[in-house]
């Protein structure tokens, strides 16, 4: 049986007065800087895997299990200022001081939250299938949807609601089976919640932001989660980051469609 990527990580913990974080790091090279890969909401480390097999002979790594999710549980007070802090904390346990950030859906809001608070530390940023902090982008209606999104959630049965995301979400079956496995981790009560919280979090936490270091946006060419396609053409049109379709791949862009994901990686990594 193949080896998992990250069985050759080192797997550690960050302990915080909110709960324990679980993270990977592997350091394989003397690279001046690391790649944090942060994945998406109810997802798990699992979701970056042919990333980091990709790119881990050359480059220092590191990747976790989000606050409240996957094996960073039970965590309470989940807010983007908690965690962007903790992230900052790993880096430093880890001696990280420059990263490129690849973040997928929250693991975007993960990395602006970051931006907003350490901006000298992240050197390039890759939104995949995520969506940007700035007050204008989002109508009172988004936001006001947005915040419905723990009760409705509750209105389907749990089987369902775990069947239903991982099918929206994905396009090919391997990326299914990741994100279904990713996703029958949690009780109906933590995914419920979890999804509110990500949501809420985000509208607490969103403001004008003026990214300096450079940015590549990435979305699959089936994502049609909520309105993330139009947030990301309003995005790069409004501040001319580069926007790329990943061709056969829905809102796990990077799992869908790894090739081409690791090329666009590849290819921005080049102009760091």
């Amino acid at each position: 049986m193949e080896k998992s990527v990250f069985e050759v990580m080192t797997q550690k913990q960050f302990k915080t007065e909110n709960g324990n974080i679980t993270y990977w790091v592997k350091d394989s090279c003397n690279k001046e800087y690391a790649l944090v890969f942060l994945h998406g909401l109810t997802a798990d480390h699992t979701l970056f895997e042919k990333q980091i097999s990709h790119f881990i002979e050359r480059f220092k790594v590191v990747c976790w299990d989000t606050p409240a999710h996957g094996k960073s549980r039970p965590y309470i007070n989940f807010s983007y200022h908690n965690v962007a802090e903790h992230l900052k904390d790993i880096l430093e346990k880890e001696q990280i001081s420059r990263a490129v950030f690849i973040g997928q859906s929250m693991g975007g809001f993960i990395t602006q939250a970051f931006l907003k608070r350490y901006p000298e530390v992240v050197i390039g940023f890759i939104g995949i299938d995520t969506t940007p902090f700035g007050l204008s982008y989002y109508s009172a209606s988004d936001k006001w949807w947005l915040r419905q999104i723990e009760w409705m959630s509750h209105c389907y049965p749990h089987k369902a609601l775990v069947k239903g995301i991982a099918k929206s979400c994905t396009y090919t079956r391997y990326a299914y089976e990741n994100m279904f496995a990713a996703l029958s981790q949690y009780t109906k009560k933590e995914l419920c919640h979890l999804m509110g919280i990500g949501y809420a979090g985000f509208l607490e936490e969103n403001c004008d932001l003026d990214i300096k270091c450079p940015v590549l946006i990435l979305v699959g060419e089936y994502d049609k989660t909520g309105k993330v396609r139009q947030y990301c053409n309003a995005w790069q049109k409004r501040t001319g980051y580069p926007l790329h379709i990943i061709e056969k791949a829905a809102h796990n862009a990077n799992i869908d469609n790894y090739g081409q994901t690791n090329h666009e990686i590849e290819m921005f990594l080049q102009k760091i």
